[in-house]
């Protein structure tokens, strides 16, 4: 089948995308920027990429119309106005949709049994009316929380659970859920693929436990071997819990006060026999806690959420590719690689857990002054130890460049900055490590600071360097 898959980018795309191909299909990923999708990683004459914005209806023209069926993955709980955005995303793609071949869409929501909904819910629930609109069937399948190495809600968790050994809690933590394993997600998504019996219908896909978030939080710290203890207080308002959530996990706070939103309602799904009709075994809590574990152990995370929601996809990457040169504060470093192939090692698994070789405590200290003045701050890591693609989160960096051939890593900096920040590495054929930080102020303010952090900057970058080329 030729099938178009939306959100190929995302956490639930970039996992869907494998199991489309090892099934046989030939995949149309839609994208707003081919340089963050890696085709060396699949075979080309499967995967074709096409740069879309579906937000606007002249960039759909390039899509094709002989299509046997469509993924719409197309989600977002950042940036203001996200409902609004999402709606009009969908409303375009379904004329789009309405002039193909394809008899079938599928879409991935979320669970709208409560009266009450939540603003990021609501959402959900508009984009799947509007995909409805248009003359394709559509199978709809709504999830509530997901668990899997890389998910908003496994990091967040975890983050909570293995940093904090007591929590004074909000009082949605005895807010109930039904949580479903990532594993289980991709079954249901690839699984309804040209079933008809699903045309037209809408399913909540849930996991087999029903718990409240404490019951969570408590369970994943047990599969973890650690003790816990939770109190939950009736004190903390909406605002005071986003703020919570924010400054103890990796989220941002634009996410923290949606997700604390959704949080409030208990999401509970209505019954159905859609697993065993496709002869789905569904995958307990804790069981889904520990196969996230095996990927991370064995570094085979494939997605993680930090991947997502950035600014620079606003623009796409290939706008900050080209590093100025004029008007710009540099810091240009180069040594001689003892061991040219363990510099590129080292390299291309810096920061994350490998942290950033020298005086690791300023550069903690400084992603918590970015935490404190709404940053990302640097918890959100690295999803695997030794490979990075453009695209991914990097602490509090994104990458924009990742070339092994060339020897080359650029990094783009996502902290809080009066100006815009590159930290670029790369290997010459001399076996020589170049290293140059880029900074290109915003007025009075961006010079002041290069300024200000000129002394931590060389004593910083000159010590990383040393420990690279070691």
């Amino acid at each position: 089948m030729r099938i178009l898959l939306t959100g190929v980018t995302g956490y639930i795309g970039k996992r869907l995308l494998p199991v489309l191909l090892e099934a046989g299909h030939q995949v149309i990923c839609v994208v707003r920027d081919k340089g963050r999708v890696d085709l060396k990683k699949y075979q080309s004459h499967q995967v074709e990429l096409i740069e879309c914005d579906l937000l606007n209806r002249e960039t759909l023209e390039r899509l094709p119309k002989n299509v046997d069926a469509a993924y719409y993955l197309v989600h977002s709980m950042n940036g203001e106005d996200f409902e609004s955005r999402e709606k009009a995303s969908a409303e375009n793609f379904t004329r789009y949709l309405d002039q193909t071949e394809a008899c079938q869409l599928i879409y991935l929501g979320g669970i709208v049994n409560s009266k009450v909904l939540s603003p990021h819910l609501s959402s959900r629930k508009a984009v799947e009316d509007a995909l409805r609109q248009g003359s394709v069937p559509v199978t709809a399948l709504r999830a509530g929380i997901i668990v899997g190495s890389g998910s908003a809600s496994f990091e967040i968790i975890r983050d909570l659970v293995e940093k904090l050994p007591v929590m004074i809690t909000p009082k949605w933590l005895n807010t109930r859920c039904q949580p479903i394993a990532i594993r289980n997600v991709i079954q249901f998504l690839s699984g309804v693929l040209n079933d008809d019996s699903t045309h037209g219908q809408h399913y909540d896909i849930c996991g087999p436990d029903t718990l409240t978030y404490k019951q969570m939080l408590l369970q994943f710290a047990e599969v973890r071997q650690l003790k816990r203890k939770i109190f939950v207080v009736p004190v903390m308002t909406p605002r005071i819990s986003s703020y919570w959530l924010y400054f103890m996990t990796s989220t941002s706070y634009r996410l923290a006060v949606n997700l604390v939103d959704s949080m409030k309602i208990d999401v509970i799904g209505t019954p159905n026999h859609l697993a065993e009709h496709l002869n789905i075994e569904l995958i307990p809590y804790k069981e889904s806690i520990r196969m996230a574990f095996d990927k991370i152990e064995q570094n085979m995370v494939l997605s993680s959420w930090n991947d997502a929601g950035s600014a620079v996809f606003e623009q796409g990457l290939a706008a900050h590719i080209e590093v100025p040169e004029f008007g710009v504060f540099q810091d240009k470093k180069v040594e001689e690689a003892k061991d040219a192939a363990r510099s590129e090692e080292k390299i291309f698994a810096i920061g994350g857990r490998s942290g950033w070789y020298y005086a690791n405590w300023l550069w903690a200290f400084r992603g918590w002054l970015d935490r404190l003045f709404g940053g990302v701050g640097l918890r959100r890591g690295r999803k695997n130890a030794s490979e990075v693609s453009p695209g991914d989160a990097l602490d509090f960096w994104r990458v924009i460049l990742a070339d092994k051939e060339t020897k080359r890593l650029l990094l783009y900096a996502e902290m809080k900055l009066p100006g815009e920040a590159w930290l670029e590495f790369c290997i010459d054929e001399e076996n020589k490590v170049h290293q140059t930080a880029t900074f290109r102020p915003h007025g009075l303010a961006g010079r002041l600071y290069w300024y200000a952090m000129l002394p931590f900057h060389h004593f910083i970058f000159r010590g990383m360097l040393s420990e690279i080329v070691k």
